[in-house]
């Protein structure tokens, strides 16, 4: 059974830092690319950064390019979103995803507030 539990949310001030991890289980996980979403409030899930299986290739939204990074690590099973020069923009939940054979497998999401 698939299982995703993402952690390492919270407050942060303005142009501060935050890294995100996503335990994964249930599957194979180098095997499978993997995102990150978010969603703030009022608004709809989207889609911020693309990760493929080996790591080797990596696209971003446009809106946190040059300040977040994702990776991977395929011996741990686990998913990372480091977030740098953060804005209250980039309040929202955040979510890692699979999506195998056309579902979408979610974790719980993290909670990150961006504010001073």
């Amino acid at each position: 059974q698939v299982q995703l539990v993402e952690s390492g949310g919270g407050l942060v001030q303005p142009g501060g830092s935050l890294r995100l991890s996503c335990a994964a289980s249930g599957f194979t996980f180098s095997r499978y690319a993997m995102n990150w979403y978010r969603q703030a409030p009022g608004k709809e899930r989207e889609l911020v950064a693309f990760i493929t299986g080996a790591g080797s290739s990596t696209t971003y939204a446009s809106s946190v390019k040059g300040r977040f990074t994702i990776a991977r690590d395929n011996v741990k099973n686990t998913l990372y979103l480091q977030m740098n020069s953060l804005k209250p923009e980039d309040t929202a939940v955040y979510y890692c995803n699979i999506r195998d054979l056309g579902y979408d497998y979610w974790g719980q999401g993290t909670r990150v507030t961006v504010s001073s």
